[in-house]
């Protein structure tokens, strides 16, 4: 059963260049507070309470470079939104959007027939308070590779589930390589993962795995390169 998606990849260009402390955050919340009217910006609902499904909005910046993911009503949300010429405030300073590319694909998020490699390039949120207990407690890296290869497969299939898709077989993944990095997550310290694995599954570049995947954690691509491999570099302590 294929599991076809409608996606939308904006990139925002500035007025001026994007200064290094601004974080993820601030554009998620500087957008919602264009357009607060369009829930699936930011997840909240009339009532207050938190949307806590997979989002279908996500927020990156990578490489200085401010990008939004959106998915199936999310793809379609992003193409009927104007953001030229709209100011926003991002940290301590304004930046105006000059421009912004749009790329509208169908995309497959579904069981692959041969193995995919994949890395982190943010820090992949893991562990809850219960499997953070665990974790610590565990002294031999086998067993904490074993607890965070079924953590990751149980990602993939919570993602499935919220988009409508039984997966049909087993999910073999093997995480090839991994390594501890601190960052934080509204201003709490936590512990993140770099690093790469490879599973019978296809993702979609920038797709975010595990918690808080609308602030950019947990976000994946494609390994193309073998010396991508090595992919568990990095430095993400700053509240991403």
């Amino acid at each position: 059963m294929s599991n076809r998606i409608s996606q939308s990849l904006l990139k925002l260009k500035f007025d001026q260049p994007l200064e290094k402390y601004v974080k993820v955050k601030d554009l998620r919340g500087a957008v919602a507070h264009l357009y607060p009217e369009k829930i699936l910006l930011h997840q909240h609902l009339e009532d207050g309470r938190l949307n806590y499904s997979y989002p279908i909005i996500q927020y990156k910046i990578l490489n200085r470079e401010c990008l939004i993911l959106g998915f199936n009503e999310g793809a379609e949300l992003l193409t009927q939104l104007d953001f030229i010429n709209k100011t926003i405030l991002l940290g301590e300073h304004r930046y105006q959007i000059v421009s912004n590319e749009l790329y509208f694909q169908n995309v497959v998020f579904e069981v692959s027939e041969t193995a995919v490699k994949y890395k982190f390039i943010t820090p992949w949120l893991a562990l809850n308070e219960k499997n953070f207990e665990r974790f610590i407690n565990l002294t031999d890296k086998k067993d904490r590779k074993d607890l965070l290869q079924k953590i990751l497969i149980g990602n993939i299939i919570s993602i499935a589930k919220n988009l409508g898709y039984t997966v049909p077989e087993t999910i073999d993944l093997d995480l090839l390589c991994f390594k501890e990095i601190g960052t934080s997550l509204k201003q709490v310290s936590m512990l993140g993962f770099l690093g790469t694995f490879s599973v019978n599954f296809s993702i979609p570049d920038y797709w975010g795995i595990g918690k808080s995947v609308s602030r950019g954690f947990g976000t994946v691509k494609r390994i193309s390169d073998p010396q991508e491999q090595k992919g568990a570099d990095g430095n993400h302590k700053e509240d991403i």
